[in-house]
């Protein structure tokens, strides 16, 4: 299989080269040097002429308080060139993996979020990731789109690597203690999307990965500060209200993962693990 990786240079980009070392079928790693996904046909153009089976789409603009501000921006990125690569893979009977997010709904006060459930955004990042959803199901592609959430790795800028150097450097860091959802190790979803191609397990349609169990960011934070040994610093709670963002978040946005537990017949780490994983590898 020859295998295209859109966005090589974010944080999952940059966790499937890394998953992908030794594999039997062949990965081309771009981002935007390499190739402009919103150009419908530098896309086309080098889908066809590279012979392209499975496209894995990791580009996305993910700046949530931004897109406030810049929505046309986002929208580009994060739907206008979802529906071209949707459109080539179309053409050339490819595969398209796509990436999205939890923030395409607006969340509730418990019960976990399913594929069924109806998506609402609360802010115009999400509204312009279930925008690129919206145009791969028009398409009449091939595709599997994998929902994920608060997704960190040893790579980029991320909430971990952040909390990491704050609660290193600070002795007193505020972190919002009324949003829950699951952490997400970008190693974690890059091995199950190479395990997925690997062993040619294609079953279309949406499906939710985070890691297993749920936590506030302040939980999450409180847990990176403990396991780096950062005890000096005190992590303390607060209100979305009090800490002010711009853009509004759901309040609980759990994803329900079995579905593709029992599709794709693969276990999923909980979000304690692989953290511990994580900080191994960074402090190692």
């Amino acid at each position: 299989m020859r295998v295209l990786v859109t966005g090589a240079a974010g944080q999952l980009g940059l966790s499937l080269r890394r998953a992908t070392e030794g594999s039997e079928d062949c990965y081309i790693f771009t981002d935007v040097e390499e190739l402009d996904i919103t150009s419908q046909s530098a896309v086309e153009e080098f889908v066809a002429s590279e012979r392209i089976d499975i496209i894995v789409n990791c580009a996305a603009y993910t700046d949530v308080e931004r897109a406030e501000v810049e929505e046309d921006v986002a929208h580009r990125i994060n739907a206008t060139a979802v529906a071209h690569l949707a459109e080539a893979a179309r053409k050339n009977d490819a595969l398209l993996v796509h990436i999205s997010t939890d923030y395409v709904f607006m969340g509730g006060c418990c019960g976990m979020l399913s594929e069924q459930s109806h998506p609402q955004p609360l802010n115009a990042y999400g509204r312009t990731k279930l925008a690129g959803e919206r145009a791969i199901e028009a398409s009449g592609c091939h595709y599997i789109i994998l929902r994920t959430a608060w997704l960190y790795s040893e790579y980029g800028h991320n909430f971990v690597r952040t909390m990491l150097r704050l609660t290193a450097e600070r002795e007193q860091v505020r972190v919002v203690s009324d949003q829950l959802g699951s952490p997400t190790y970008a190693g974690d979803l890059a091995e199950a999307i190479v395990a997925i191609i690997a062993e040619r397990n294609f079953h279309e349609g949406i499906y939710h990965f985070t890691n297993l169990g749920e936590c506030s960011w302040w939980q999450f934070a409180t847990e990176i500060a403990r396991l780096a040994g950062h005890t000096q610093c005190s992590v303390v709670p607060c209100t979305t209200a009090e800490y002010g963002a711009r853009a509004a978040r759901p309040h609980y946005a759990v994803l329900d993962k079995r579905k593709f537990m029992t599709t794709f017949r693969r276990d999923i780490p909980e979000w304690r693990e692989s953290l511990k994983r994580c900080l191994d590898e960074l402090q190692s």
